[in-house]
């Protein structure tokens, strides 16, 4: 579990320390990768917390989300529709169901842990 956040750390401190610009016509494209970055990230925690993780589940669902929202903004583009907000609104929605499912089970945890401290 530890090896996802490490990674994220890494990039933030990658981002923060590089002087990279994206041009803006890539903006919508560039806030999809990372909403589904973190998308997978927390899917992967809450299935390492659930004790259902698997790495090849892990790795093809990064990719596979991130070359589908990019295609679906791409698409958009094309059509003259900002489909790249559906894209966006599926990954928000999925990121809060997820962070509720982390919060739940820790919270579980940590109240067995204080029963089983109290006996």
């Amino acid at each position: 579990m530890w090896l996802p956040i490490l990674a994220l750390l890494l990039g933030i401190v990658i981002g923060f320390i590089t002087n990279i610009s994206i041009p803006s016509e890539y903006s919508s494209y560039l806030s999809l990768a990372i909403l589904a970055a973190l998308d997978t990230l927390l899917g992967g925690i809450r299935a390492n917390l659930q004790d259902s993780y698997d790495e090849l589940v892990f790795v093809s669902g990064f990719f596979f989300n991130i070359i589908l929202a990019i295609g679906l903004a791409f698409l958009g583009v094309h059509i003259g529709v900002d489909l790249y907000i559906v894209a966006m609104f599926a990954f928000g929605v999925r990121l809060f169901q997820n962070i509720a499912v982390i919060r739940r089970i820790l919270l579980s945890k940590w109240t067995a842990s204080r029963e089983k401290t109290k006996k």
